[in-house]
């Protein structure tokens, strides 16, 4: 045991930090575009919270924004103050020094968040932390100025490390007023009985702290912690008993947490809340579904004490009910109608306040069809197997505007929507009697492959042969909706065009490629069987829907062109250029009415950072051309940093700063439910979590420190696209089927046509040998 202390604060922010603070002045506050005024961050009135006291959620930043920048930083804060809900609270982690200086770390551990161990390599110590040892740095081992010279980190391997360089302090308690006006402070002891272990008593200096700085919450998962303090707490800070793993013990009481959830009426007379892992109000299962919630919510109300959840993060891996939206899974907390939670603990509080302050009341208007258009991309693909039945039924339920269909031909001639003309690639055929047709054709890929007009549309459409979920993101061990995995039902053209005929669409996406070898080499044209269904299906004929033809082969569509269509012609940009030459511009303008561009080609990016906006989006507007933008998704890592690992935040820059004319998108609920938000059109008005980033900022940021290592790669100037890129040669006549008898048979030929050419060839051979033996 080691001696008493004399509770105070030493203050933080020593050198380490200064530069980093005056950097939070100047650039974090150009991170966000704000076009409102400075009050108006307000949440949109709501019929009703169903909270326990009916106010609005509590967004809990949980060491500020620590999703972006280091845990408890000073940078970390001032982002949390901009970014989010004028109330949101900050949440330190409280340790305590060997002199007894209250300071805001996220683990026990220092090496999981500082460079301690860089620092003070020979200071590695063995203590007793809940009842079992642990190697590492602790603070009690400590004084506050042996550590001015160490830094925060990162504490999660899988977020940038870009901000370690920084230096930035570590932080005492009594810092956090300093950096924001009247900040709301939630103070959260995780291990008051070892600091008492170490000579050193919380309870003291939580009560001294209170006399100085003003507290709005004081959590622990110690029930004799706050009991002890209850008495000396005024009525100005809320005790929050914060509940951890269910098999768990509070060592204070000896009770598991689990016990402790049956005796909620007691913890009211110590605490005026709780604090929960959100699985204890929506269970998961074991393939990471949801279960139905439990009921400590509303039990939580029924005994007079607020209840929050904690463990949000939008860079984990969430159940597949929310198909990766983080947005998604705080609306089930917060407005799922049934019950909200008082607070949510996070990450990313930007994306909390977006959920409760634009998403909790969502307009109730129906789908308009107006820009920005929502265009799926291959169906609901985020959710269910491309172009099947689910993915183009819940596309059109999920709110797509348009509904896309890329084209691939069968053996027989069938037109079919298919994401790839590569089998392997998109079902499970190489599981099949069919895999044995698996051959390379270096006129499509280098690769082996089975392909589409290797097969009849019998064959496709046999119950052997499945969808297989397109996993864009499995390097990274993101799956989607694995109990869909080859659920579904392959479509005929002609199927998905009665898809689209009387449902609540704006019209359909035709996107055709390999026309020029479907002609050469198949025998088929796929530009007049194109113009023929659509006519057959009476789409020629009406106003009602629009039918765009997307391709990135320009002979296809100047044929169309000069069949005078009266259809959209949209061409696909190459991907990675960065401008567009007049003339190529010109051209595309000949053949063209609109054009669709690679995420990638609208911002230069280096490390996931967003390094600037290349001209290439202007060039296309400035020449009078509807703009679409591909592939948006969920998955977090499909967006640059400078998003936040949130879909909402990147789909609203492209709306409200790049002013895109559609979206492409594997998810359409999420951009439909984007288009819905109370907070669309309040114009100086719209609250400061709902205003664009100023894309390349965070790059910015990182640039003006000047650190060695620090800075991501400078990126060469991306290619621009001229006439060259953008004409193709005229589009082939068609190889007539069947032109040379005798001949091997095409690519297009199914197993049966190829057995009939090998068949005749041997009786030929047997009726020579047979005359010549007579």
């Amino acid at each position: 045991m080691r001696g008493s202390r004399v509770y105070g604060d030493g203050g933080g922010g020593g050198g380490l930090g200064k530069t980093a603070a005056f950097l939070a002045a100047v650039v974090l506050c150009g991170l966000l575009l704000l076009t409102g005024g400075a009050d108006a961050q307000g949440i949109q009135p709501v019929s009703s919270h169903k909270t326990l006291r009916g106010e609005a959620p509590l967004v809990i930043a949980k060491g500020g924004f620590s999703g972006v920048f280091p845990g408890s930083s000073q940078d970390a804060y001032n982002f949390a103050a901009l970014a989010s809900m004028p109330d949101t609270s900050w949440w330190c982690d409280v340790q305590l020094t060997k002199d007894a200086v209250g300071i805001c770390l996220g683990n026990i551990d220092m090496k999981n968040s500082t460079t301690i161990a860089t620092a003070y390599p020979a200071r590695k110590s063995t203590y007793v932390v809940d009842g079992a040892p642990k190697a590492g740095w602790f603070s009690v081992d400590f004084n506050m100025s042996e550590l001015q010279t160490v830094a925060l980190t990162q504490s999660i391997w899988s977020r940038t490390d870009k901000f370690d360089y920084y230096g930035y302090a570590i932080l005492s308690v009594t810092d956090l007023p300093t950096i924001v006006k009247r900040p709301s402070l939630w103070l959260n002891v995780q291990h008051d009985i070892f600091y008492r272990q170490h000579g050193l008593s919380m309870r003291s200096y939580m009560l001294s702290i209170l006399k100085r700085v003003s507290v709005n919450y004081i959590s622990s998962p110690e029930l004799g912690f706050l009991q002890s303090i209850a008495p000396r707490v005024g009525s100005k800070t809320k005790l929050v008993y914060r509940f951890p793993d269910k098999l768990t013990s509070d060592p204070s009481t000896n009770q598991t947490y689990s016990s402790m959830l049956s005796n909620l009426t007691f913890i009211k007379t110590i605490a005026s809340g709780i604090m929960v892992p959100k699985i204890y109000i929506w269970p998961v299962s074991d393939d990471n579904y949801l279960k139905p919630p439990e009921s400590i919510v509303q039990d939580a109300h029924k005994a007079g004490l607020e209840i929050y959840a904690s463990d949000f993060a939008n860079d984990r891996i969430i159940p597949y009910n929310y198909s990766y939206d983080p947005l998604q899974e705080y609306l089930s907390f917060v407005s799922n109608g049934d019950f909200s939670v008082d607070g949510v603990l996070t990450d990313f509080p930007i994306t909390a306040s977006e959920a409760i302050g634009c998403f909790n009341n969502l307009n109730a208007s129906k789908a308009d069809h107006g820009k920005p258009l929502i265009i799926s991309h291959n169906g609901a693909s985020g959710d269910y197997p491309d172009c099947t039945d689910l993915a183009y039924q819940n596309a059109i339920k999920d709110g797509a505007d348009m509904i896309d269909c890329t084209l691939q031909v069968t053996s027989d001639g069938v037109l079919i929507c298919m994401s790839s003309i590569n089998l392997l690639e998109t079902t499970n055929v190489q599981r099949t009697s069919f895999s044995n047709l698996a051959s390379v054709i270096p006129a499509m890929q280098p690769t082996t492959g089975v392909f589409t007009f290797n097969l009849t549309w019998e064959n496709i459409s046999n119950s052997a042969l499945t969808p297989k979920m397109s996993s864009p993101w499995s390097n990274y061990y993101l799956v989607r909706n694995p109990r869909y995995t080859n659920e579904g039902k392959f479509l005929k053209f002609t199927d998905f065009l009665e898809y689209g005929k009387n449902k609540d669409l704006s019209g359909i996406m035709v996107i055709i490629e390999n026309a020029a070898f479907m002609a050469k080499s198949l025998g088929f044209d796929i530009i007049e069987s194109v113009t023929t269904a659509l006519s057959d299906a009476g789409y020629s004929n009406q106003t009602a829907k629009e039918v765009m033809i997307q391709s990135e082969d320009s002979a296809v569509l100047v044929k169309f062109k000069q069949q005078k269509t009266q259809y959209k012609l949209v061409y696909t940009l190459p991907q990675g250029i960065g401008d567009a030459s007049n003339s190529s511009l010109a051209d595309i303008k000949e053949f063209a009415d609109a054009v669709v561009v690679d995420k990638k080609s609208v911002f230069a990016q280096s490390l996931h950072f967003i390094i600037n906006q290349t001209n290439l989006l202007k060039d296309l507007q400035s020449a009078g051309l509807a703009v679409y933008a591909q592939v948006f998704s969920n998955e977090f890592v499909s967006q640059p940093w400078d998003f936040f690992s949130d879909a909402t935040v990147e789909i609203n820059s492209y709306v409200q700063t790049l002013k895109i004319d559609g979206l492409i998108t594997d998810f359409p609920k999420t951009v439909r439910r984007y288009k819905r938000n109370s907070c669309t059109g309040l114009g100086d008005n719209t609250p400061v979590y709902m205003q664009t980033v100023n894309v390349g900022d965070l790059a910015k940021l990182i640039k003006s420190q000047g650190v060695p290592g620090a800075q991501p790669p400078a990126v060469a100037p991306m290619p621009v696209l001229n006439t060259s890129s953008v004409e193709q040669p005229a589009f082939p006549p068609v190889s007539p089927k069947g032109s040379t008898p005798g001949a091997s048979p095409p690519p297009g030929s199914s197993p049966s046509a190829a057995y009939a050419v090998a068949a005749s060839t041997c009786s030929l051979l047997v009726a020579v040998c047979a005359a010549l033996l007579i």
